[in-house]
């Protein structure tokens, strides 16, 4: 099945914002304040340097989503893409949805010479996305993921954190 995969506009803002939501909201039971998610998906239109975000469409419809970010490596002297905001909606789901996203994906960093590689992160208990993740061609990595969020006098915008 040929599933045709696009970069979102902006006019594609208000699906991104659902399927992030739902994603936060199924993946780790987290609720995003909107008005803060709906400025974070903006905020990528307004400024490409943040990254880009790829659609999936079915009937006029769009029925996934991905975003890119991008993190210089001065050791391998180019750019890393992570893929991140995977989400699929629930009706197309098991359809090659994702993977129609990733080889679109991978196809469009091959091409371009800076980029020297493709991340993602995955919950560690999320076995079936690795997998999937594993059936594409991703390897785990020698690194664990630590972060601070939200940094010392600021407040989250995310409840179940």
């Amino acid at each position: 099945m040929n599933i045709p995969i696009r970069r979102a506009t902006p006019d594609d803002v208000e699906t991104l914002v659902r399927f992030n939501a739902a994603l936060a909201l199924e993946s780790e039971g987290k609720v995003l304040a909107r008005s803060v998610l709906e400025a974070g998906v903006r905020a990528v239109f307004a400024d490409p340097a943040k990254g880009f975000y790829t659609v999936a469409e079915r009937d006029g419809g769009i029925i996934g989503q991905s975003s890119v970010t991008f993190e210089w490596s001065d050791w391998r002297n180019g750019w890393y893409w992570w893929i991140q905001s995977v989400y699929v909606r629930e009706d197309a789901r098991r359809g090659g949805v994702f993977s129609a996203i990733y080889r679109h994906l991978e196809a469009e960093a091959a091409a371009d010479p800076q980029v020297i590689g493709l991340r993602l992160y995955v919950d560690n208990g999320n076995h079936s996305a690795k997998a999937a993740y594993a059936k594409l061609g991703m390897e785990d990595e020698n690194y664990m993921l630590m972060g601070r969020y939200p940094l010392p006098g600021r407040t989250s915008h995310i409840s179940g954190v």
